[in-house]
This record gives structure tokens, C-alpha cells and sequence, in this order.
């Protein structure tokens, strides 16, 4: 292992921002423990339907402000993007080959995702499982996917979104917020903030790879006002505490954005900021590398398929449950009610994590693309952290 951590810290180009990377990977671990966290799978006289948390646990709201971290991946997102554009036009590459790149990888994997659960969903209904059961969990597959068009759809749209300042989405928002909530205007507008709400940071990381930012300057600047701002407009305005959808609220925070999403996702942005610099020092260690790259290579498989990790454990425990007369296993397909639950929880995590790896050594050749003609042309290493 300290071989390999050697031969990937050699292979990286010396003017990669390994700092880019880490945050990558500190958001999307965010995201996935949100939502194993925040999910609970019970079982209803055999039939599974998803609980959250949030609704019977309101004091576990601050998991939410913790592993909410869909602003930081806009914000690197819109930086390695917009570098990427502006690299390859110097180059001389088309508009249409940059953009097949950038979304090749990106949708290749969806695509695996989309045929093995068309076929798992078949399968279930063919055996008799409730078609309730069969809804939550495509529901639960399918959810994540929403981030992905948004993802594309900026991507594709870099070469305008790139010019614009970040401070425009964030007056659509504003204005968007004061109609649908100040003036009792139609709900349906409330969608429109799911493309400016993710321009913010989106336009923030294109500002940051166009012109630099002052990281200390800017970082404490937005972590210091949007926190305020987001804790004024849940105290004062009513917005809800929890930055995630909790069901059978009235106001969901993320479904569409609203203006205290994109205040919080600010102050997350803040604080990406000033991380940056201690990330750089702490990633020339090789083995911390070594560790960031590998998730990375594999950050789109681990993004899809988190989800059916989780459920393949809560399939398998009723499985081995029921006939072991062992019964519904706390945290795993109990109501989530009390602290026991909680602590059940974060016991099962290991198993989720175990099961993900299982899922990302099966399907991760689908986000690397297979065996390519340049293997033959470059060593293994440096061919992996590039495409990190």
C-alpha cells in the first residue's frame, strides 16, 4: 500500500489542485452518510416504506447542516469546469468534443444504474414483492438522480453561466422567495430556483477559476454572512431549520431550493475557502493522497449506488431475520423513535460501507471507461489519478 501511495503521489501532475479533489470527496462522503443517516427503511406487515428521521427526531437536525454538502460540489464543479472549457478552446477542441467528455463519464454509470434496477424492479414484481415495497425502493435509486441532470445542464451551459456573477442567481432567488412566500405567489415558481439556486455556487467556482479568489478574505466573508443570514431567515422568516426534505413538512429547504439553502450552501462554500490551504499541506503526504485519489476515481460509482448498498443490507437482514426469529433489527428496519435508534444507526454504517465496496468493485469499470487504447501509452498510475 505504501508503494502505491508512493507511485500515485509520483504520477500526479505538479500543477494539479489536490485541495479540488478532497473537497470532491469530502462532499460526496457528506451525501452519502446524509443519507444513510437520514433514511430509514421499516418494515409495514411486509411491505417497506421509508422514514426519515427528521420528522420523529427533531433534535437530529444538525445531521443535516453537517451532510448537506451539495453547494461544495457546484462550487468545484464550476471551478474544474470552467478550467477545463477555457484549457481546452485554447487547445483548439470543439464545444461538442469537450462537452462529450465531460458528460461521457458521468452518464455511462447512470445508465448501468438504470438497467440493473429496470431488471431488479421486473424481477420483484414477477416474485409477488408489493408494489409498495418496489416504489420505495426505485424512489430511493432514482432520487439522487435529479443532482446529476442539474450537474449536466451547467456543465453544458459553462461557456455562458462561466461569465455570469454570482450575485444574479442569488437575486432570482431572492425575488423568487419574496413572490412565493412574501406575496402568496403560485408554488410552480419555486422551481425555478433549482437552476439559480445551483448557479450560485456554481458561478462562484467559474468567478474562482477565471479571476482567483482571495480564499482567507472571501472564505471568512461568506461563511461569517451566510450563516447569519441563514439563521435569520429560520428565526425570523420561518424557514425551516433542516436542510434536507423531511416529509410531511410544509416547506422543503432543497425540493426546490429556497433562500436559506442557498445562504447555507454559501457559508459551506465559506468554508471550503479555508480549506483549501490546510487541505494542500495535509494532501502532500502520500498516503492521504493516495486515499483522495482513489475515491475520486470511483466518486460517481460510490454516488449511484450508496443508496442500493444500503437497501441490499436491509434486504438481506429481513431475509435472515425472519427465519432466525431474530425480528425487525433496531436501526436497520425499526421506526426510528429515541436515541437508541440513533446509536443502532451509526452501528449499521460499517455494514453500509462494506456493502458499498462490495457494489464499487463490481460497477466502477463503468465511470473508468474499460480498458483504453492510451493504457498501452502511459503507466497505471498516472493514467488513474489524470482521470481523478
Amino acid at each position: 500500500m505504501r508503494d502505491l501511495a508512493r507511485r500515485i503521489d509520483a504520477a500526479t501532475p505538479p500543477g494539479r489542485d489536490r485541495a479540488l479533489d478532497a473537497l470532491r470527496a469530502l462532499a460526496i462522503v457528506g451525501v452519502v452518510l446524509g443519507h444513510w443517516l437520514v433514511t430509514a427503511l421499516t418494515n409495514d406487515s411486509g411491505t417497506l416504506r421509508a422514514v426519515s428521521p427528521l420528522s420523529r427526531l427533531p433534535e437530529f437536525t444538525p445531521v443535516s447542516w453537517v451532510f448537506q454538502t451539495l453547494a461544495v460540489f457546484f462550487l468545484v464543479g464550476g471551478r474544474v469546469a470552467a478550467a477545463s472549457h477555457t484549457s481546452a478552446f485554447a487547445r483548439g477542441t470543439s464545444y461538442r468534443d469537450w462537452l462529450t467528455a465531460r458528460l461521457g463519464r458521468l452518464f455511462r454509470p447512470v445508465a448501468v444504474l438504470l438497467v440493473v434496477w429496470a431488471a431488479a424492479a421486473f424481477a420483484m414484481t414477477l416474485s409477488g414483492v408489493p408494489w409498495q415495497t418496489v416504489h420505495t425502493l426505485g424512489k430511493l435509486v432514482l432520487s439522487p438522480l435529479w443532482f446529476l441532470l442539474v450537474l449536466a445542464a451547467l456543465t453544458a451551459a459553462t461557456p455562458l453561466v462561466a461569465q455570469v456573477h454570482p450575485l444574479w442567481p442569488l437575486a432570482v432567488v431572492l425575488h423568487v422567495d419574496v413572490i412565493r412566500f412574501g406575496l402568496d405567489g403560485p408554488e410552480g415558481l419555486g422551481w425555478t430556483n433549482v437552476a439559480a439556486g445551483w448557479l450560485v455556487p456554481y458561478c462562484l467556482g467559474a468567478l474562482w477559476a477565471r479571476h482567483g479568489i482571495r480564499k482567507r478574505a472571501v472564505g471568512w466573508a461568506l461563511l461569517v454572512t451566510g450563516t447569519v443570514a441563514t439563521v435569520l431567515l429560520v428565526l425570523v422568516a420561518g424557514y425551516p431549520a433542516s436542510m434536507v426534505g423531511v416529509p410531511g413538512a410544509p416547506v422543503s429547504n432543497l425540493n426546490p431550493p429556497t433562500l436559506a439553502a442557498v445562504t447555507f450552501g454559501l457559508a459551506q462554500c465559506g468554508a471550503a475557502f479555508l480549506l483549501v490551504g490546510p487541505l494542500r499541506r495535509t494532501l502532500r503526504r502520500p498516503a492521504v493522497w493516495a486515499a483522495v485519489a482513489l475515491l475520486n476515481l470511483s466518486a460517481m460509482t460510490v454516488f449511484l449506488w450508496h443508496q442500493t448498498a444500503m437497501m441490499a443490507v436491509t434486504m438481506l437482514g429481513l431475509l435472515v431475520g425472519g427465519p432466525t426469529g431474530h425480528g425487525p433489527l433496531t436501526g436497520l428496519h425499526t421506526v426510528p423513535e429515541g436515541h437508541s435508534w440513533i446509536l443502532a444507526r451509526l452501528a449499521w454504517l460499517p455494514v453500509f460501507a462494506l456493502a458499498l465496496l462490495a457494489c464499487v468493485a463490481v460497477f466502477r469499470t463503468y465511470e473508468t471507461g474499460g480498458r483504453r487504447r492510451s493504457r498501452a501509452r502511459r503507466p497505471a498510475a498516472r493514467r488513474q489519478v489524470r482521470r481523478a
